[in-house]
C-alpha cells in the first residue's frame, strides 16, 4: 500500500457509509488506513450500526465527529446531510446492508444514511456484505442493477466463510480491496 506521502486519496474527502453488518469490524480497519493515507473521512452510521459498534471508535479514528441520526444538533445553519453531501469527494458505503442497497436504489430516506445518498452528486463506491442468499436474491440484484445505471460502483463481495455458517458470495471484500476500488474511483 502507498505512503501517505504518495496517496492519491491525501486530502480527498470521503464520507464513509457503515451499515449494520457483523463485518462492521472492517470498517473500523478501513476508516484508520483512509485516515493514514491522508484522507479526510467523515462516517456516517445507521442507527442499527450503532448497537454493534460505539460511534466513539469511529469518532476517535476519523478524527471527525460522527453522524448517526437526522436530529442531531449541528452547528451549521446548513442540514448537515446536504453539506456533507456537497464538500465530499466520493460516498463509500462499506459494509453495505440489502436494506441501504434498496433503500438507495428505491429513493427511499428513512435515515442520515440514505439521504446522504440522495443528497450528494459526489462518486458513489457500495460494498456490499450480506448472507449468501440475501446477496444471491433477485431483488438485491436488481437494487445493484438499477443503482450500477444510475453510475454507482461496486466492490465485488468474497466467496468465503459467513457469520452465518454458510460459505458463498456475500462476504465484505478485503480493506486493501476495498482501497484499491477507492483510488480507481477516484481517479477517474
Amino acid at each position: 500500500m502507498q505512503n501517505e506521502k504518495e496517496s492519491s486519496l491525501k486530502n480527498k474527502k470521503i464520507a464513509l457509509g457503515v451499515c449494520s453488518s457483523i463485518a462492521i469490524y472492517k470498517a473500523a480497519e478501513l476508516t484508520s488506513r483512509l485516515v493514514k493515507l491522508g484522507a479526510d473521512v467523515s462516517v456516517v452510521m445507521t442507527e442499527n450500526a450503532s448497537k454493534l459498534m460505539s460511534p466513539r471508535i469511529f469518532q476517535t479514528l476519523s478524527r471527525n465527529r460522527v453522524c448517526v441520526s437526522m436530529w442531531e444538533e449541528i452547528s451549521d445553519w446548513k442540514p448537515e446531510h446536504i453539506s456533507l453531501a456537497e464538500s465530499i469527494d466520493l460516498l463509500l458505503v462499506a459494509p453495505a446492508t440489502a436494506n441501504a442497497i434498496g433503500n438507495f436504489a428505491n429513493g427511499i430516506a428513512p435515515d442520515m444514511l440514505s439521504t446522504l445518498y440522495l443528497a450528494t452528486k459526489a462518486k458513489v463506491l457500495i460494498a456490499p456484505a450480506m448472507n449468501c442468499d440475501m446477496y444471491s436474491h433477485p431483488a438485491v440484484q436488481s437494487n445493484m442493477k438499477t443503482l450500477e445505471d444510475r453510475g454507482v460502483e461496486f466492490v465485488e463481495t468474497q466467496t468465503g466463510m459467513l457469520a452465518c455458517g454458510r460459505v458463498g458470495a456475500g462476504k465484505l471484500a478485503d480493506v486493501d480491496v476495498i482501497i484499491k476500488r477507492v483510488e480507481e474511483v477516484l481517479s477517474k
